[in-house]
């Protein structure tokens, strides 16, 4: 078995001075600075959000927890912020203390018979994990590649794509309860992962997420591909395994083609992601001719992107001709900013939408982000 430590990365009691490992951290790391006043628009991928009364970024575990726990304990609203890549934040800002989280550093145990265990700190970009898994021979990833945010996000949301969920690979969460302020740390069968969903969603301002351990087989062949349209774009059967780098450079190019890959220069990048969840319905709910997908508990699931294009909203669509915020010109799921949108531009589209789709089908949408200050 092998020990590899990627750091700086800290696993001491996070109440506690941590010591710090030096080694080369994966990917890449953005600078930024925290202040007064500082606009929360840059920090999220939608670019829409007013200022922090305080910005802190915290690098370390320490400064991570020493922040919240401080404006826990002195009363002041504080909103701990990864990647942004799943939150619309109102024109207001956040009349708080707002917490980036910008740890590094990765640890992997790994062994012929047991795989890779590996644990990875919250404020690590997901998509560079991704790349050193692959790197690795770590299966499973690649198909998550382009999900833009953080690992810490990741159970949070479950966040999955091309039939994956990164809950398949999870073998604990080490979080802060800020509740009962101390450390607690679940285990994959504690954290309740759903479609889109886990215990920390469901109570989305108690748990600092510190870390992800996942666990993952060895090999440079994927895991097998149970997403149809994927398998036609890697030109084999539902089913079947191929090169891992070939799943990502595939999956990547799918979801250029849907604008879900970031790209400063593309006003259809300029999102939140799917905008809304796929809705689990009853069976007899399902429009004719949309897909349909049965679930474990009798429901199925549906496409909320047929939903909105059958309902008469198709890609590009605006409220108005000179409105800020539209659909995306590629894939009717996202809400894109097309320069200088404001959260009001987003909530107004959104309503819109779901009113729409629910006339037409009476089948109401779910907002996959996360609102701050500002309501749909």
């Amino acid at each position: 078995m092998s020990t590899t430590v990627i750091g700086p990365y800290e696993d001491d009691d996070p109440t506690e001075a941590c010591s710090t490992i030096h080694h080369e951290v994966i990917g890449t790391t953005t600078c930024l600075s925290g202040g007064e006043d500082v606009p929360l628009a840059p920090l999220t991928t939608l670019k829409v959000g007013g200022p922090a009364r305080h910005l802190v970024v915290a690098t370390t575990h320490d400064e991570l927890l020493a922040t919240v726990r401080d404006c826990d304990r002195r009363g002041e609203p504080c909103l701990v912020l990864g990647g942004g890549s799943n939150v619309l934040v109102g024109d207001n800002g956040f009349d708080g203390t707002v917490v980036r989280v910008a740890t590094s550093g990765l640890s992997a145990e790994v062994s012929s018979c047991g795989g890779a265990l590996v644990t990875v700190a919250a404020g690590q970009v997901w998509d560079d994990f991704v790349v050193h898994a692959i790197e690795q021979e770590w299966i499973g990833p690649e198909f998550l590649s382009g999900i833009p945010g953080l690992v810490g996000s990741t159970p949070i949301q479950n966040v999955g794509a091309y039939g994956v969920e990164v809950g398949e690979f999870i073998a604990r969460v080490r979080t802060w309860d800020r509740v009962d302020d101390t450390q607690r740390t679940f285990t994959a069968d504690q954290c309740d992962f759903g479609y889109r969903s886990s215990r920390f969603k469901a109570e989305p301002d108690r748990y600092v997420v510190l870390d992800v351990t996942m666990q993952f087989n060895l090999g440079t062949r994927s895991l097998p591909v149970r997403y149809a349209e994927l398998a036609r774009r890697l030109g084999v059967e539902p089913g079947e395994r191929v090169d891992t780098s070939q799943v990502r450079e595939t999956v990547l190019a799918v979801r250029a083609g849907k604008g879900m890959v970031l790209n400063p220069n593309d006003h259809d990048t300029w999102s939140a992601g799917s905008f809304f969840t796929n809705p689990l319905v009853s069976p007899d709910q399902v429009p004719e001719g949309a897909p349909a997908f049965a679930q474990s508990d009798g429901r199925v699931k549906t496409s909320a992107a047929w939903l909105i294009d059958h309902a008469g909203y198709g890609k590009g669509f605006k409220v108005a001709e000179d409105a800020l915020a539209s659909l995306s010109t590629k894939h009717v799921l996202a809400l894109t900013n097309r320069g200088g949108a404001s959260s009001g531009d987003f909530t107004t589209l959104a309503r819109t939408v779901i009113d729409g789709v629910r006339d037409v089908y009476g089948i109401t949408l779910v907002p996959e982000p996360r609102l701050i200050g500002c309501t749909i």
